[in-house]
């Protein structure tokens, strides 16, 4: 859905559970999850969406090409998992609008029994939680509608105990969405939260951006984001590993920039300060 109005609008959308709900849509304010889209080239966004993003792109031209080396990244981490660790469960939190390389595709392209649950809290994305519940035969897929800081509700949802079973690994994705997180948001004690309710042998997979080789350019965004009502928060590579991965077993290559995580070796090298964002994946002990 796109279009320039700037009024709110009612929409009936779908839930995990396939009743039709009233969900308020506010397009008089931008929302980080349609603003990814416009980076992505999509068309689920506004007016105010767009503006925004363009404002915020002035100052760091490259973050539409961190957009693209994002799912590029989230792309060679689910297959990591499904081919090489045995994971068959994904928690993915901070969705976005679906585009490509989504988990579920990943996944269930290599093996079609893995369910996949997602977590987001825009309503255009519920009003395309049908894209996202279209899973193999074999597998299952689900979404539900809730926000990274309100932890408990996600992992007390119905839906997401019966689509994953807690008695086996699982992992958790959480895909540019920690910059989302200031420190009052208490985001070490959210990270926490979520790792402690997942069993040993889970993975945990993140990305954020990074202000260390365009400081002024991303910092610059970061007001954007902050001026427009949208928290944000960049963090260093050592700050971002000590948030997402404290007492877990980093794989290889360990932290690293998102466009050189296990990436084909033919591929060019983009500089760093065309990506500013770090990734890494990393196994529960």
């Amino acid at each position: 859905m796109s279009g320039n109005s700037q009024r709110p609008w009612k929409l009936p959308v779908l839930t995990s559970s396939a009743s039709q709900v009233p969900t308020l849509l506010d397009t008089s304010k931008p929302h980080s999850a349609r603003m990814y889209d416009y980076y992505l080239g999509g068309k689920d966004n506004f007016k105010v969406d767009r503006e925004t993003a363009d404002r915020a792109a002035q100052s760091w031209p490259a973050v539409r090409t961190a957009a693209r080396e994002n799912r590029a990244f989230l792309g060679r981490a689910v297959r990591y998992l499904v081919e090489e660790a045995g994971i068959r469960q994904f928690l993915d939190i901070g969705t976005g609008l679906p585009s490509t390389n989504n988990v579920h595709e990943v996944a269930q392209s290599i093996d079609p029994t893995c369910r996949v649950v997602y977590v987001d809290n825009d309503p255009i994305v519920l009003a395309h939680a049908h894209a996202l519940l279209t899973s193999s035969p074999e597998g299952k897929t689900a979404y539900i509608d809730a926000d990274l800081r309100d932890v408990q509700t996600i992992l007390d949802n119905p839906v997401v105990r019966s689509i994953l079973d807690f008695d086996q690994p699982i992992s958790l994705g959480l895909f540019a969405i920690l910059h989302f997180l200031v420190e009052e948001d208490q985001p070490r004690q959210i990270v926490r939260t979520l790792l402690d309710a997942l069993p040993s042998g889970s993975y945990f997979i993140a990305s954020h951006v990074s202000a260390e080789h365009d400081t002024a350019g991303v910092r610059g965004l970061e007001q954007t984001y902050r001026d427009s009502g949208i928290p944000a928060q960049a963090r260093d590579a050592a700050d971002f590993a000590e948030l997402a991965f404290a007492g877990l077993d980093l794989v290889d290559p360990g932290v690293t920039l998102i466009s050189e995580w296990r990436s084909d070796g033919d591929a060019a090298r983009l500089p760093a300060e065309a990506v500013n964002a770090y990734g890494g994946l990393a196994r529960k002990p």
